[in-house]
């Protein structure tokens, strides 16, 4: 099987690409192979490869920029995936697409998000994201799309990141405590996404995109549990650097206003992905822990 990957300097895609071989001949593509602000370049690359299988792991990610950016957001998280799922239909591949949980507005205070809830986000980030999603359901073509949140990694910059970096350089952090949400490592989703290509090639009859055809549609994929961004970063120099931890201080959001509106509440339910493949990650503080240890060991059951 011929796959395409895109954002593969990207957390999930950096992670797709160590372990997609698995399944043939992986494409791997960052902004140098494949612009996604390029439609005619992403046309041109996707019938020259002609994939059965597609990963967008390419996202216009910065939530605050995208305000003031808004063209190329819209270019990048909306028109990119719509071209994408119309060249999937056109060559009967499958497209595994990633997407937010800022898709909602975080009102949501009695339960996690199910993704029969009506999506409302309030950034242009979050906006954009769920007209790309739209864009991919209208296309016809055969898709699953894992909706995620609070992804993060050791390097870039990720919360995780950040956090390590601000440790070895400041005595105090000030960090918000009223937005909640579930940090999800990218090796997780990456894991959690080749899982569900091997389920579907177990049941496929022909082509992967009619194993898909008639589950189609939006899957949540994140860790189990809840947290806020204060409780993660406290978990974070607890395992990091427990003996030379600095001084972390809870703030409002009202204290640390940003561009974009953050979701307050932004837990997704992941039940629908354990009923259709099977799949469950782990709880957001184990996973933490694998990442900071560098694990190589598959957490996903």
């Amino acid at each position: 099987m011929r796959i395409l990957l895109t954002g593969k300097n990207g957390q999930v895609g950096s992670e797709l690409n160590k372990i997609l071989s698995q399944f043939g001949e992986v494409i791997a593509t960052g902004r140098k192979e494949m612009n996604l602000a390029d439609p005619s370049q992403i046309r041109r690359v996707v019938q020259q490869i002609k994939p059965k299988l597609i990963i967008n792991a390419g996202a216009y990610t910065s939530v605050d920029k995208a305000e003031s950016d808004q063209e190329l957001a819209k270019a990048v998280n909306w028109i990119a995936p719509k071209i994408l799922a119309d060249e999937a239909k056109n060559n009967d591949a499958l497209l595994i697409h990633y997407s937010t949980d800022y898709s909602y507005n975080g009102e949501m205070s009695h339960r996690p998000y199910l993704e029969s809830d009506p999506p409302s986000p309030n950034s242009v980030y979050g906006q954009t994201k769920l007209q790309g999603d739209q864009a991919i359901g209208e296309s016809g073509a055969s898709h699953l799309i894992f909706r995620t949140g609070w992804v993060y990694s050791k390097t870039g910059n990720s919360f995780l990141g950040t956090i390590l970096k601000l440790a070895k350089e400041k005595n105090e952090l000030r960090v918000v405590n009223d937005q909640t949400g579930t940090p999800t490592w990218c090796r997780s989703i990456a894991e959690a996404t080749c899982k569900s290509i091997k389920n579907l090639l177990k049941k496929r009859d022909g082509s992967l995109s009619k194993a898909v055809a008639s589950i189609s549609g939006v899957y949540h994929m994140t860790c189990q549990g809840e947290t806020n961004w204060h409780r993660f970063a406290q978990a974070i120099l607890e395992l990091s650097c427990p003996d030379q931890m600095p001084k972390l201080l809870a703030i409002s959001t009202k204290e640390y206003p940003t561009p974009a509106i953050r979701p307050t509440y932004s837990v997704l339910s992941n039940t629908k992905l354990q009923k259709y493949f099977g799949i469950e990650l782990p709880d957001w503080e184990y996973a933490l822990k694998q990442c900071l240890s560098d694990t190589h060991d598959s957490i996903i059951t």
